[in-house]
């Protein structure tokens, strides 16, 4: 069971790394002096639509055919998105955030060219092994992504992206070489990092038991049906988790700090 969550990981951190370049160079700067201690992931995040054959559930299923369980409810208002985090017993492995559009919520426009994009994938398509990575399944052009993006960031990283791993996250706790967020974020800034702002460098602290921040997303160029666009891609996200009174640590999500997580893939102001 476990080589089969390792592998579906490893595929997944492979498909980010091709679209993410600078992940492997976070990963290096954080990982030791040679980037030889391995980093602990502490989640891994995935996005999609409130549709049938792709929801939330459907991507969920694969997680929970590998002995994840739900841990967790989140919504988002104004983004219109809610969400669920999954856990496995063993918690060396990485925790996952599966949030989806409420695509109802939007105007006519957006709405049909989320249904266009839905209608070319394949009904089973959700059951394959390999769809968490499986990119997009459908073709726009540029006047429809700027069209989703002027209404929904999460909708047009959705038509440009896909299906994947929509970012990593370093487990502070596990780090070797460092104790306390803020020296990850003034390592990660000293390397010329952009941090994500949004809400404070630092999301969230001790008082709610989960510190956040992130990288702002590469940029990558995407062939639209029309044109090529250069368009934020991925992200990577650090985590520090505080201990609980109970003494343990903690292991859920925030949604006040989530919400300006997602902010790391914002086109407006990468």
């Amino acid at each position: 069971m476990h080589t089969k969550i390792d592998t579906l990981f490893a595929n997944l951190w492979q498909d980010y790394l091709s679209i993410t370049p600078s992940a492997k160079k976070v990963h290096d700067l954080l990982g030791g002096q040679n980037g030889t201690s391995e980093l602990i992931n502490d989640h891994v995040a995935f996005r999609t639509f409130n549709i049938g054959k792709i929801n939330l559930d459907k991507l969920a299923a694969h997680f929970l055919a590998l002995g994840y369980e739900e841990k967790g409810q989140y919504q988002f208002e104004q983004k219109k998105l809610v969400a669920k985090h999954f856990e496995h017993a063993d918690t060396t492995k990485p925790k996952v955030f599966i949030s989806e559009l409420l695509v109802e919520e939007f105007s006519q426009p957006v709405q049909k060219i989320i249904a266009k994009m839905v209608a070319n994938i394949a009904e089973d398509a959700a059951t394959h092994s390999d769809f968490l990575y499986s990119g997009t399944h459908w073709t726009i052009n540029s006047e429809e992504y700027d069209l989703l993006l002027e209404e929904s960031e999460y909708a047009a990283w959705m038509s440009a992206w896909g299906f994947r791993a929509n970012h990593f996250t370093v487990s502070v706790n596990h780090l070797e070489h460092f104790q306390v967020l803020a020296d990850v974020n003034n390592q990660l800034k000293d390397a010329g990092f952009v941090l994500n702002t949004a809400g404070g460098e630092i999301k969230g602290g001790p008082d709610v038991h989960l510190a956040q921040s992130s990288t702002m997303a590469d940029k990558i160029e995407v062939q639209f049906a029309d044109k090529p666009k250069v368009i934020p891609s991925c992200f990577y996200e650090f985590a520090q988790r505080f201990t609980l009174p109970s003494g343990t640590l903690y292991q859920g999500f925030v949604a006040a700090s989530a919400d300006k997580i997602f902010e790391s893939t914002n086109a407006k102001n990468n």
